[in-house]
């Protein structure tokens, strides 16, 4: 068994990963994809990825990828992958749901709370002037959470997380989730509604744990931020493009938007020349207090990265070795052997 890394990413050596693998194979890594040779792409058994995906993806339709089985995205997301035409091609395509699913629901109620408690407009004001900054009254989108509504589209393994720490601020949790069956309601006792327009409309907050694929995509648009309650926010920690940024930067410019907190951006690393950046830059004091940003880091901590680090490679092993698929995402479309 060969398995290819083709986007090593952390600075450590492979010793969690090699440790899964033992005796029954071998491991080759590279930092980036472009560097990997033709040779290791045509007798690889298995692709780890992170944030190549679309390369292995390119490297799979030229037919590079002459023994490959499996392709395990080191992560949630697989958008950069054609799964119809890796299953096609008996590739099984398998993504890790489950490494850091606590950090990325703290990370979004990180992320609310700091609106709702003003926290980081303080910490900017007494870092600029210890004393002149010492108002509380500066941070426009401070409420009480008890009794407030706190939207949810994807109530996942992420949004079920995330309704949980809602739920324990005393707030009413209300979601919108298409693909899950009657009852879910009532198993959780989170209110369901039936579309996202009667989501924002209900609800002081929303926070986005939804894949990124044809019918989310820029799914929050103008129409949606307009039927928002004065002063609500948006949390997005699932994927930019989810998001239409030009959307969000007009409804906080004309204040139909109370503030908005973004782990993730349609670009990456942000657009400096989008015009919602630029203000974000310059501190614009319209927009003061209103929007947070960061850096695509709700995954991150040093135990998720070992249970990351971990997952992949035990799902490789699982299914070369044992013949065990695990968290396969193009199992419709995947050839028999």
């Amino acid at each position: 068994m060969r398995i290819l890394l083709v986007d090593k990413r952390f600075p450590e050596e492979t010793d969690i990963e090699r440790k899964v693998i033992g005796s029954t194979g071998e491991y080759d890594h590279y930092k980036s994809a472009e560097e990997v040779p033709e040779a290791a792409w045509r007798t690889a058994d298995a692709i780890q990825t992170f944030r190549n995906s679309k390369f292995v993806n390119d490297m799979a339709m030229a037919g590079k990828l002459e023994n490959c089985r499996i392709i395990v995205r080191g992560g949630v997301g697989y958008d950069n992958l054609d799964l119809q035409a890796l299953g096609a091609r008996g590739i099984a395509v398998c993504n890790v749901p489950d490494y850091g699913t606590t950090e990325v629901a703290d990370h979004a109620m990180a992320l609310f709370l700091a609106l709702r408690r003003g926290v980081a407009t303080y910490h900017d004001a007494l870092r600029s002037d210890p004393v002149a900054g010492w108002r509380y009254q500066d941070a426009p989108c401070v409420q009480r959470l008890r009794g407030r509504r706190f939207g949810i589209v994807g109530l996942g393994r992420i949004g079920t997380a995330t309704a949980r720490r809602a739920r324990a601020f005393d707030m009413e949790v209300l979601f919108y989730d298409p693909l899950l069956p009657n009852g879910v309601d009532l198993a959780t006792g989170y209110t369901r509604v039936g579309s996202t327009q009667a989501l924002f409309e209900s609800v002081d907050a929303v926070s986005l744990h939804t894949p990124l694929n044809d019918e989310t995509e820029r799914m929050v648009n103008t129409d949606l931020l307009a039927r928002m309650s004065e002063g609500a926010v948006l949390l997005n920690t699932s994927r930019g493009a989810v998001v239409d940024i030009d959307a969000v930067y007009r409804a906080l410019k004309d204040g139909s938007l109370g503030g908005a907190a973004l782990d993730v951006l349609p670009d990456e690393p942000a657009d400096i020349g989008h015009p919602l950046i630029e203000a974000y830059m310059a501190r614009e004091p319209w927009l003061d207090g209103r929007l947070i940003l960061s850096p695509h880091a709700a995954f991150y901590s040093f135990e998720g990265n070992n249970d990351l680090r971990r997952k992949c490679v035990e799902t490789i092993v699982a299914y070369i070795a044992e013949g065990q698929l695990r968290n396969c995402v193009n199992s419709n479309w995947l050839a028999a052997d």
